[in-house]
Formats: structure tokens, C-alpha cells, sequence
């Protein structure tokens, strides 16, 4: 299995491209985050990312997402644990026990292939329920995961703003060299 992360900043597009890598028959893993969000909404939390703990789930369920079984050959990861710990210095959160045993796993396993695409900001944002955040904190949170990726030992891999089929040909042309 050849897992590959996709990151960027929030609104980059990420979710689409991984709906198109899917489409174009490849095995995809959901983002967490996402998913911690509106959960916590349901439960009438209006801003669950102001809770310390909202890492510790995020970091919890992308970890029983990564263990899930999954076919053979190339997987495509909407987001990692790095992306969390990202997440939690920008929100200037300590890293949990959680997010570092994650973190720990995940280089003991060498789970992830050191190559991530990271999609670039598209030059907006669009906000949803999930997602409230400014273009220009989105700038600011897309400086912190080039950071805490390289500083990591993972080689960028950018996608630069383009149609969604073009920049999913292009990551599976890249995963594939």
C-alpha cells in the first residue's frame, strides 16, 4: 500500500479532488476534521475548534480511519495527523498525548509516503458550516502546514489552482513516478 496525503489550506480544494481521485477508481480516506466539526455542531457546539480536545478527536479518528482496511496500491488521505498537529499550532493548542502518539505511529510505521501534495489556496475562500475562516487566515494556516511538514522531513509536492480533473491527473501522475 502506497498511502499519500493530500493537505493545503482550508478551501484549497481538497475534498473535490479527493471526490475525483475516487471517481477515477482509487481508493480515498475521509478527512477527520470535517467530520469532528459537524458532529459537535449537531450536538449544538457552535465553534468546537475553541476546545483543546477538538484535536484530540480529530487526532483519534483519523487514526482508526488510517488502520481501517483498504484495498492494495495507492490510497489517497484528505489530510494526516501532521495537518493536526499544524492545526494545533496555529490554534496555539498543546500537542496532546493523542496527537503525539499519533504522530509517533505514524513515523514509526513510516505509514506515509514522504511525498504530499499540497493543493494550493485557490485564490478565495468559501465558507460552510464546517469551515469559517478568512481568506487571509487561511494564507496564515497554509504558511504553518508548509512549515510543520518540512520541518518533518516530507517533500512538498504543490498543486498549484486549476480544474479539479487536471489537478487529480496530475497527483496521480506524480504518485506514480
Amino acid at each position: 500500500m502506497n498511502p499519500f496525503i493530500l493537505t493545503g489550506a482550508p478551501g484549497a480544494g481538497k475534498t473535490v479532488v479527493l471526490r475525483q481521485l475516487e471517481a477515477m477508481g482509487h481508493a480515498v480516506v475521509e478527512e477527520a476534521a470535517t467530520d469532528v466539526i459537524a458532529l459537535a455542531q449537531a450536538k449544538g457546539i457552535a465553534e468546537p475548534h475553541r476546545d483543546p480536545g477538538f484535536i484530540d478527536a480529530i487526532a483519534t479518528l483519523q487514526e482508526r480511519r488510517r488502520t481501517a482496511p483498504t484495498t492494495s496500491g495507492v490510497v489517497f488521505h484528505d489530510r494526516s495527523p501532521i495537518c493536526t498537529l499544524a492545526l494545533a499550532q496555529y490554534l496555539a493548542f498543546p500537542v496532546s498525548e493523542a496527537l503525539a502518539q499519533a504522530l509517533a505511529d505514524i513515523e514509526a510505521d513510516r505509514f506515509y509516503a514522504r511525498r504530499v501534495f499540497f493543493l494550493r489556496n485557490l485564490g478565495f475562500i468559501v465558507n460552510t458550516d464546517a469551515r469559517q475562516i478568512s481568506f487571509e487566515d487561511t494564507l496564515r494556516f497554509e504558511q504553518v502546514h508548509e512549515a510543520v511538514y518540512r520541518r518533518l522531513g516530507y517533500e512538498l509536492v504543490f498543486i498549484d489552482a486549476a480544474g479539479v480533473e487536471a489537478r487529480a491527473r496530475r497527483i496521480i501522475e506524480l504518485a506514480q513516478a
